[in-house]
C-alpha cells in the first residue's frame, strides 16, 4: 500500500509522537504507512501526491485567522507551504484529511471566513451529521449523532464557497465539510482518546485552551465522557483510499 502522509506542525515532542501515534491506531495503520513531516521544523520538501494514498493535517498550536504580523516566522513559512500544497490538493481533488488547524488552513485557503466566533473549551461535544454527512461515504460510518473532542480558539464561521456542511454542533456550527468527493476537514479531533486529550491539555496549559477555574471540571467531564464513534472516520479515510503501489 502507498502511505498516507501526515503533516504536523506540533513543536513538543510529546504531542507531536502522541498525534502520530493517534492517527496511526484510528486509522489501523501500521507506521510504514504513515509517513509524517514535522514543518515546525523543517521546510515542506517538493512533495509527489502520486507516492502517497491520501493527506492527514494534524492539528496546531497556530490560529489562521491571528493577524499576520503577529505571527511567527515559521506559522508563516507553514502557511505557505500549507497553501502551495492545497493548490495542487484541490486541482485533483486528491484525498486529505484535515483535523482542527486543518480545517481553519482548508478554509482560509478557499476564502471561507475563519474567526473566534465559535471557539470552543477543551472535552468532549455533542456533534451532529447533516443529512448530507449521513449520505457521505465517510461520514455515513458513524451515527447521526455522536460526543467527539474538541479545544480551539478559531473556527470556520462561514463556509467557502461550494463545501459541504457534513456536521455540526450546538457551541459550533460547522463541525466537518467535504470539498469536492475526497477533500475532508473537521473541526474537532476524530484521533483523540481520553488519554491523549488529556495528555494535549496538560502540555498546552498555558495555551489559553482551558482556564485554572475549570479545570478540574473539564478534566472530569473528559474522564467520563465516552468518545468512540470519532476513529471511524480516520478508518473509513483510510479503507476508502488507500491504494497499492
Amino acid at each position: 500500500m502507498k502511505p498516507f502522509l501526515l503533516l504536523a506542525t506540533r513543536a513538543e515532542d510529546e504531542a507531536a509522537d502522541d498525534e502520530y501515534f493517534s492517527f496511526l491506531e484510528a486509522g489501523g495503520l501500521n507506521p510504514d504507512e504513515l509517513h509524517r513531516i514535522r514543518l515546525e521544523a523543517e521546510a515542506l520538501p517538493p512533495i509527489n501526491l502520486d507516492d502517497y494514498s491520501g493527506v492527514i493535517v494534524g492539528g496546531s498550536p497556530f490560529n489562521t485567522s491571528d493577524p499576520d504580523e503577529t505571527k511567527s516566522d515559521v506559522q508563516r513559512r507553514v502557511e505557505s507551504d500549507f497553501g502551495r500544497l492545497l493548490d495542487e490538493v484541490l486541482a485533483r481533488d486528491f484525498p486529505l484529511f484535515g483535523a482542527c488547524y486543518g480545517i481553519g488552513l482548508l478554509t482560509s485557503h478557499l476564502h471561507g471566513v475563519v474567526d473566534g466566533t465559535w471557539s470552543e473549551v477543551a472535552g468532549p461535544i455533542p456533534i451532529t451529521l447533516t443529512p448530507e454527512g449521513a449520505e457521505d461515504p465517510i461520514f455515513g460510518l458513524v451515527p447521526a449523532a455522536f460526543d467527539g473532542f474538541v479545544g480551539h480558539k478559531e473556527a470556520c464561521t462561514e463556509l467557502p464557497a461550494g463545501a459541504v456542511l457534513l456536521a455540526s454542533g450546538a457551541s459550533c456550527p460547522v463541525q466537518a465539510f467535504r470539498v469536492g468527493s475526497n477533500v475532508y476537514a473537521t473541526q474537532f479531533h476524530p484521533e483523540l482518546n481520553q488519554d491523549s486529550i488529556l495528555a494535549r491539555l496538560r502540555i498546552y496549559s498555558d495555551n489559553g485552551y482551558v482556564s485554572a477555574e475549570t479545570w478540574d471540571d473539564v478534566v472530569a467531564s473528559i474522564g467520563s465522557s465516552t468518545v468512540t464513534e470519532p476513529a471511524k472516520l480516520v478508518r473509513g479515510f483510510v479503507d476508502r483510499f488507500a491504494t497499492r503501489d
